[in-house]
């Protein structure tokens, strides 16, 4: 018999080790790909952006944001630039010749697929902020309290999932503008709390750290309350990673002191996370843009607390702010405006000061600001996440619907979610392990763009559909490969065909140990990306940081042994 059980010892062991040199493998493979990338993931350190650069992993260099605005269309003809490879293609090329590095998109189809589109950019260096909402789901800044619900952080987290796996996403932004006045400062801590859920998601879900940030309306009286209260308070989760500020105060051939740059720099300067112009480029001239602004950010005057900036915007809609004109009978031709010119020559005449831009890392971060009335309406405590929504760090956000839906009509309280019984069912999803409550609610979402005309605009359609899932129901993660299971959606069933699963397999989800002892199977699960057509790195990256749980393994050696020992 020990013959035996040691033969039995030894091929476990054998089996043991080689799945963790895989799992170390597809980790150095993740490791190296990053490292050639030419979008290397930028990271926040102090009040800068950094990059690491490719030769060598201990040499960073500051990174300062040279980009534009995008997304042709604007709210008029909402569309998602990122899932049209062939304006991906026709544009990046135009981006080169601008000599940016990022581009900033307002708003996306989170159902779709973006892989082509960000490989596209990856390959010619180019960078991604991404706003995570939609016209129609979103804080609503008329009814904050209502518009902040589980619904929307079900759409805002499957943004998040869609876009996670690519190096090339810089930050994302959990707000635009929704404090756009002295009257509405109210809405803060609904923002503050998104920033929160997000940050929390991207650790619950072992993603990148992407940075999470927020970007400003420039309003005189409130613009570094603003920047104060986004970057207080003991909470690290609730402070955002980086602030951008929408600015249009520097017109035609302005000065550092006319335009008020110079007094923004004092304003802003101790500010201890990365600030940056979120949009520039005022348009109030008499024909084009010379953009003279850009001899100042990417100086020295400005480096020490400023990190670049992103002109306002790629595309010229009926605001007239865009640098060049698409055909709309024919989107394959594309006409240079004399604004894309002007920019070209001016970021081509200037270059990043030199070392570390007078970055700095010792300062602390910021003292909330107390209620003002009339200034700065804040007295409430940031809201807690809404309970519904805490099925999606332990399952992932699910199906993610596109845009045409609602959520901000969505006002459902805590109370209203039957959170008494856990009616768990376990299925294996894109290889993640998925449980609902008794009662979830899954919203469809949307789109959104901001109209510039120095002011945010929401588009007039709006549809709602709430999709309530039932008792018993399950979330299908994106891209499920399983099948057989009920979804209810809309008050309707559809039934897919399911696998069966009838072998004994390691759980590697440490929270379902209680829920898989007790079933006569466990579900192996990979925690790989939900996409199925997630990149190596990305998916190297997941099975190396969460596929096997040792001591789940031991046992069930244990099991075996003692099998072979009978």
């Amino acid at each position: 018999m020990l013959p035996k059980l040691l033969t039995t010892s030894l091929f476990l062991f054998l089996v043991l080790f080689s799945s963790n040199l895989k799992f170390k493998l597809f980790a150095d493979a993740a490791t190296e790909d990053s490292t050639d990338s030419k979008t290397p993931p930028v990271t926040v350190k102090g009040n800068a952006f950094w990059i690491t650069n490719t030769s060598s992993s201990t040499n960073t260099t500051r990174f300062y944001i040279r980009g534009v605005d995008y997304q042709p269309g604007g709210s008029s003809n909402l569309t998602d630039p990122l899932a049209d490879e062939d304006a991906c293609a026709r544009d990046v090329k135009y981006f080169e010749e601008l000599g940016i590095n990022t581009v900033r998109v307002y708003t996306i189809d989170n159902s779709e697929s973006h892989d082509s589109c960000m490989k596209i950019l990856q390959e010619h260096g180019i960078y991604l902020i991404l706003d995570v909402n939609t016209p129609t789901s979103a804080i609503d800044r008329d009814n904050p309290k209502c518009s902040y619900n589980a619904d929307y952080l079900q759409n805002v987290f499957a943004t998040i999932d869609e876009f996670a796996k690519f190096d090339n996403v810089l930050g994302f932004f959990a707000g635009n503008e929704v404090i756009n006045n002295s009257t509405n400062t109210y809405t803060a801590p609904y923002v503050k709390a998104v920033v929160r859920d997000m940050k929390k998601y991207l650790k619950a879900r072992n993603y990148r750290q992407i940075p999470v940030g927020y970007s400003a309306a420039d309003v005189s009286s409130n613009r570094l309350l603003t920047a104060e209260y986004f970057n207080c308070g003991n909470d690290s989760d609730a402070r955002i990673d980086m602030f951008g500020v929408n600015d249009y105060s520097w017109c035609g051939d302005s000065s550092f002191t006319l335009s008020g740059y110079s007094q923004k720099v004092e304003l802003y300067k101790g500010y201890s996370v990365p600030i940056f112009l979120s949009e520039f480029g005022c348009n109030e001239v008499v024909s084009s843009r010379p953009f003279t602004e850009v001899q100042a950010i990417y100086s020295d005057k400005m480096s020490g607390v400023f990190s670049g900036g992103l002109v306002y915007e790629y595309t010229n809609e009926t605001n007239n702010y865009g640098l060049v004109q698409i055909d709309p009978d024919n989107s394959t031709n594309v006409t240079i405006l004399q604004d894309f010119t002007n920019l070209q020559k001016q970021y081509a005449s200037v270059e990043n000061p030199s070392g570390d831009g007078g970055y700095s890392d010792s300062y602390n971060y910021s003292t909330c600001p107390s209620y003002e009335e009339g200034t700065w309406e804040v007295n409430i405590t940031i809201p807690e996440m809404p309970t519904a929504a805490s099925i999606y760090f332990k399952s992932g956000a699910g199906q993610a619907y596109g845009t045409g839906l609602s959520t901000e009509s969505d006002c459902v309280d805590d109370d209203d979610y039957d959170d008494s019984s856990s009616s768990s069912s376990m299925i294996s999803a894109s290889s993640s392990t998925v449980h609902t409550n008794t009662s979830s609610i899954i919203s469809a979402s949307s789109s959104s763009i901001i109209n510039k005309s120095n002011s945010t605009s929401k588009s007039n359609s709006t549809i709602t559909t709430h999709a309530s899932i039932t008792s018993n129901s399950t979330i299908i993660t994106r891209n499920s490969s399983t099948s057989n299971t009920t979804i209810t959606k809309h008050g309707s069933s559809t039934i897919v065909n399911t696998k069966s699963i009838t072998d004994s397999i390691i759980s590697s989800n440490s929270a379902d140990k209680d829920a898989s002892a007790t079933a006569s199977s466990s579900i192996l699960s990979s925690n790989s990306d939900s996409s199925g057509s997630s990149t190596g790195t990305a998916k190297s990256k997941a099975l190396a940081s969460h596929n096997i749980e040792l001591p789940m393994i031991i046992q069930a050696i244990c099991s075996l042994l003692n099998i072979f020992i009978i």
